[in-house]
């Protein structure tokens, strides 16, 4: 009888845990993507100040940003250093790819970051940067869109179906 309630109390936790690690990967994804923000601002800025080359920016991103998302920045500095791809685009997808659990949502700015680094000129390559930096308002603004009952939603949900596991299983 012990047992059976030792069993019941760690579905109801699991359960919970499984709608908490939810909520706390869409924290995670609204954090990258605001780290991705702040990168792509320092890379305009460092471009258009100080015609910083695209290795030493990926590295400044690197070190400004945490997770995969530096993950991401320090595979580009090795694509770039070691040139195996033809252009910066090639690089970043190549990046991109060595990151397996890149949130999707970081995928379409990152896409467009590459599609523009050091194929136009200075004035385009800031354009470009500038749709990237829209890119990522509005995925956080999609993100941000009722966050709080949703990630409430997503803790009652795992909550509500360990209970319902307990009550089925007890």
């Amino acid at each position: 009888m012990n047992s059976k309630w030792v069993g019941a109390l760690f579905v109801l936790i699991s359960c919970g845990g499984f709608g908490f690690s939810i909520a706390h990967g869409c924290r995670q994804r609204e954090r990258l993507l605001y780290q991705l923000l702040a990168a792509l601002g320092m890379i305009s800025s460092e471009l258009e100040y100080r015609l910083t080359p695209l290795p030493e920016l990926a590295r400044r991103a690197a070190k400004d940003t945490s997770g995969v998302l530096r993950d991401v920045f320090l595979n580009l500095v090795r694509e770039l250093d070691w040139q195996a791809e033809p252009d910066a685009e090639s690089c970043i997808y190549s990046a991109m790819e060595k990151c397996h659990d890149l949130p999707p949502c970081l995928r379409r700015p990152l896409r467009i970051l590459g599609q523009t680094l050091g194929r136009f000129d200075l004035p385009g390559q800031l354009q470009g940067l500038n749709a990237a930096q829209d890119a990522c308002r509005r995925e956080i603004a999609r993100l941000e869109q009722n966050r709080d009952a949703r990630l409430r939603s997503y803790q009652t949900l795992g909550l509500c179906a360990g209970a319902a596991l307990v009550i089925l299983l007890v």
